[in-house]
């Protein structure tokens, strides 16, 4: 079926399921019986989206406070509760934001959700085309590279395999940035898992609508080379706060994610 958007309910959408693991309202059958079936995998999915949420909020506020007026949030999926340019206009009322997705079905839901603000956009655009991302039209209007900006690939470069080069597509877009830009990324990682959900993810991964590409946090580390991270550096996003860790339980899924500014 297809809606009058032109949006296809019949198949899956990563950003729909995740609106429906953060408990949002916009999505469909098919995204939470998908949904559904990757929980059934690892019941941990859930806490480790809103823990992933939890650090993009608090991120988004330390660039904020520090002084960053303008956002570009990279595989966006859908604006929720608390997004990007609600939490950076919290802090600046003049902060502006730009989403890029490469989801077709999300535009239509997110361009009604920011009708009117002239300070927000949303483009569709792949991650993996930062050339394209940084000269469309929206954003060479919205967007003053020669002012610091934060960059945010939050729980989306797992999306993306080694053969399309995770860490190019990150230099690609942080080499155009001026000095004092940050970078905001989380990533799942293979480090620590429970080796029974590790067993159980291998053998349905690959037969998901989009695969995850899990990696060692050394590979994530290396996303942040030639930046400087933060206080508390690179740790599980249920530990991340300005200026230090957040004590916590091991859980069987982890997630890493810094937070790290160009000099």
């Amino acid at each position: 079926m297809t809606t009058t958007d032109g949006t296809d309910t019949t198949r899956p959408s990563p950003a729909r399921m995740y609106d429906y693991f953060l408990g949002g309202g916009n999505n469909f059958d098919i995204d939470r019986q998908t949904a559904e079936r990757v929980m059934a995998v690892s019941a941990e999915t859930v806490a480790v989206a809103r823990s992933n949420r939890r650090f993009l909020i608090e991120a988004v506020r330390y660039a904020a406070g520090r002084g960053i007026r303008q956002f570009l949030d990279i595989g966006s999926g859908l604006p929720t509760a608390q997004n990007v340019h609600e939490v950076a206009r919290a802090v600046a009322p003049e902060a502006r934001t730009l989403y890029a997705d490469n989801d077709p079905s999300v535009l239509p839901h997110a361009r009604a959700l920011i009708a009117g603000d002239e300070l927000t956009r949303y483009i569709e655009a792949d991650a993996r085309d930062p050339e394209g991302i940084l000269t469309h039209p929206e954003t060479v209007r919205l967007m003053d590279f020669s002012r610091p900006v934060a960059l945010l690939m939050v729980a989306v470069l797992h999306f993306v395999r080694d053969a399309d080069d995770p860490r190019g597509i990150v230099a690609g877009f942080m080499s155009e940035l001026p000095s004092g830009s940050v970078l905001i990324l989380s990533h799942v990682t293979v480090d620590g898992i429970d080796p029974a959900l590790w067993e159980r993810i291998q053998v349905t991964n690959p037969s998901m609508a989009v695969p995850l590409n899990f990696r060692t946090g050394e590979e994530i580390g290396g996303f942040f080379d030639g930046l400087d991270l933060v206080d508390p550096g690179m740790v599980d996003c249920r530990a991340w706060a300005p200026g230090g860790a957040i004590a916590h339980s091991a859980d069987a899924l982890r997630t890493w994610c810094g937070v790290a500014v160009k000099r």
